[in-house]
């Protein structure tokens, strides 16, 4: 059986090692420190998103987080589906999906009125996951301007 729980402050150091083995996948940089504060300033704050940590079997198996942004092209409330992981090990066993049905529930319960994603190119088996699950590809490239 999978279960969600809502992250709290002291998980952060739990979520952060398992995200740094996420991003470990594709070699992006962490700075652990930085994602420690970040997460306490996240979770202070139920306007920016919510994150939770996903059990099977009582078995901690991952984690997902979801961000909020306003949009008036969908007339409200957008969500962003930040990060999904799930440890190598869990993976194909339907917890994905279990996840996705919770996160679309959570959605709604938000009154969220879409929710975006972005998934690597190589990441075939995500891609499948998310297509099964009603998630279509938009027909809009994403585009990033970072600042300092």
């Amino acid at each position: 059986m999978t279960t969600f729980q809502p992250l709290e402050n002291h998980q952060i150091e739990t979520i952060t090692k398992m995200m740094q083995d996420f991003y470990a996948i594709d070699n992006y940089p962490i700075d652990i420190a930085v994602s420690k504060k970040l997460f306490q300033e996240f979770i202070s704050d139920e306007k920016l998103g919510k994150a939770w940590l996903i059990y099977s079997d009582e078995e901690l198996v991952g984690y997902v987080i979801l961000t909020y942004v306003f949009s008036f092209e969908y007339k409200g409330r957008i969500a962003f589906l930040d990060e999904l992981y799930i440890k190598e090990t869990y993976r194909g066993k339907g917890i994905g999906k279990q996840t996705i049905d919770f996160i679309k529930e959570q959605a709604s319960n938000q009154n969220v009125k879409l929710i975006y994603l972005e998934v690597e190119n190589h990441n075939q088996n995500a891609q499948k996951l998310y297509l099964a699950n009603d998630f279509e590809v938009h027909n809009r490239k994403l585009l990033k301007h970072k600042l300092s």
